[in-house]
This record gives structure tokens, sequence and C-alpha cells, in this order.
């Protein structure tokens, strides 16, 4: 009988300890903190709202009117913006693509309880572009649906002239928001539970079989159609695993915080005063190498941090592998290999 969602916790907590801490390598720690980054594994969204109101002139022209910025300059100010955006959806791919080969990194090091950066990166190109190809088609029909689930009944709004007299409107208006707000609330769960599954178990086959994202997807549906309670009870128990691992990684950072940065603010403001005393100013060089010195502690309190995530970062890909194990025998066979004993992945030089 395979394992149930429940029961995979606890060889998962034990690979968790036999990989980092037995023995404990600062150096694969490190490695581990690099790789779960960059694939994600500690990846969280915010969203904020931002209100702009734009100056208006009574009485006078109905056009944009920004005074003491020539014309000349507000193009210049257009072409900058316009640029920074381009830039940013070119980085914004291509760590979309890092993040994509850094996730089968990831799954090498889970699997052979080692972290090896380069060599994993050398062998899984092809299937980290597999994937990434599946990652821009997924935006693309998340954004769609985004822009169907909310397009369509603010033009029904508008096209009905609602907002000439909202009050007139009320009931419509109060159903018809609760009624968006249910259907996209449920869009983003379904479209969540699809890319996390992608990530815990389409993945592993795309790494030991060399399958597209969409031969694994029919694979994968195939066994969560046998076993519709033992894959919904694995994603409502790794919601509440991630509250759970979120809250520990709270405390744990801020552990780190009280014990880095209260003696760092300390020692920075005695040397603030030190430099006064001494007749130091505020200048170029002192703002820079104030400025400095701040970037490499910010460093080193970040580094701290992702130390103290790496067992979440080992832990969660190990418990989807040993979920998925018993119902994927190449996985089973990979993670408990007879010969050679794990950890024997080539070196990178």
């Amino acid at each position: 009988m395979a394992i149930s969602a429940i029961d995979s916790i606890t060889p998962a907590l034990e690979h968790t300890k036999q990989q980092l801490f037995k023995p404990f390598h600062i150096g694969q720690w490190t490695k581990l903190a690099f790789v779960g980054l960059l694939a994600g594994e500690l990846g969280s969204s915010s969203f904020s709202r931002s209100n702009f109101t734009f100056p208006q002139r009574h009485g006078g022209p109905s056009h944009l009117d920004i005074p003491n910025i020539p014309s000349a300059d507000l193009a210049l100010i257009g072409a900058i913006v316009a640029v920074g955006i381009v830039a940013a959806i070119a980085i914004g791919i291509i760590l979309m693509y890092v993040s994509s080969v850094m996730r089968f990194v990831l799954f090498d090091s889970i699997l052979l309880r080692e972290c090896h950066i380069r060599w994993s990166w050398t062998r899984r190109l092809g299937a980290g572009w597999r994937y990434f190809v599946w990652k821009l088609i997924y935006l693309v029909l998340l954004f769609t649906g985004v822009g169907v689930l909310l397009g369509a009944p603010l033009a029904f709004a508008i096209a009905s002239r609602w907002y000439n007299d909202p009050k007139a409107h009320l009931v419509p208006l109060v159903l018809g928001g609760a009624c968006i707000f249910i259907v996209f609330f449920s869009f983003f769960m379904v479209t969540a539970v699809v890319f996390v599954l992608t990530k815990d178990f389409v993945v592993p086959q795309m790494a030991l079989e060399n399958l597209t994202a969409t031969e694994g997807w029919r694979r994968l549906w195939t066994m969560m159609k046998a076993e519709k309670g033992a894959y919904a009870s694995y994603v409502v128990m790794k919601i509440v695993l991630a509250i759970v691992a979120a809250v520990l990684v709270a405390i744990a950072a801020l552990i780190v915080g009280l014990v880095y940065v209260v003696p760092t603010a300390g020692l920075s403001l005695l040397a603030i005063l030190t430099g006064k005393a001494a007749g130091m100013t505020w200048n170029v060089e002192t703002i820079t190498l104030a400025v400095a010195v701040g970037i490499i502690l910010l460093g080193i309190f970040l580094y701290l941090v992702s130390l103290v995530s790496v067992p979440v970062i080992v832990f969660f890909p190990a418990y989807s592998m040993y979920f998925f194990a018993d119902r994927y025998p190449r996985l089973k066979a990979a993670l408990n290999p007879a010969l050679p004993p794990p950890g024997t992945a080539p070196v990178s030089p």
C-alpha cells in the first residue's frame, strides 16, 4: 500500500536530518541555500495597492500638463521608463529560466543527498528548458484568465452604465462583486495547486525519464484519478506544513536578527560617535564607506537568514519525493538505490 501524506512526514524529516547534520558541512548548507533561493522553494509574493491622483485643471485644456518640464525631457523620461520596463521583463525571463534549471538542481541535491551545482546544471539544461517553456505557457494562461475574470464583469458594468448611479444598482454590484471574488479565489487556488503539483510530481518524471511537462501531467492525471483522496490529503497537508514552516522560519529569523542586528547596530553607532569625536564629517568618502559597510552587513544578515531556511528547503522536496516514490517506481528506485550508495554524484571541478 502506498504511503499516505501524513506518513510521508517521518521519512522526509529523517532524510533532512541525515543530509544536513550527518555530517554537518557549512559549504553544503550554503549551496543548498543558494539553490533553494533561485529555485523558488522559499518564494513568496505580496500584493499591494497604490492609488494615483493626477492633477486636474479646471477651466483649462483637457490634456495633461506638467509644468516646468519641457516636452523633450518628458520624451526622455518616457523612453527611460520604456527601457526600464523592457529590461525588467528581460531580467524576469532570465531569472525564470535560471529558476527552472535550479528546480532540477535541487531535485538532484535531494535525490543524491549532496549538492553539486555545476554538475547538475550542465546535465539538466534540457529538462530545465522544457520546464521553462511550460512555465511561460502557464503564465500566459494565468494572466489571460485573470484578464477575462476581471475584465468581463468590468466591461459589463461599464456597458450597463452602473457607474452613473451606483446606489441604484447596489444589490447587483454587491452580489456581482461577491461572485467575482469567489470565482477569482477558486481560479487562484486551482492554478496554484496545478503549479505545486507540477513542481512536486511532474518535475521528477521530467528528470528521470526526459519527458515533457505535458507527458508528465498525462501520467500524473491518471495516478490522481486512481487516488483522489490521497492527492487531496497531500495538498491539504502541504498547506498545513507550509504554514508551520513559515512560522518556524520567521521565529528563527527573528532570533538571528536579535543576535546579529542589535550588536551590529550598537557597534555602528559607536563607530559614528567615535568618528565624530575624531573630527570626521559626512562627505563623499565617508558616505561611500558607510554605504559599502551597510551593504556588507546586510549581505551577511541575508546569508544567515538563508542558512536558517535550509532545513525547509530540503524538507519539502524530500516530502513530495517520499510521497510520490511509492506511486512512481523509477523515483523509488532512484531514491533508495542498492548500488552505488547515496552521495556518489561526480564532484564538479
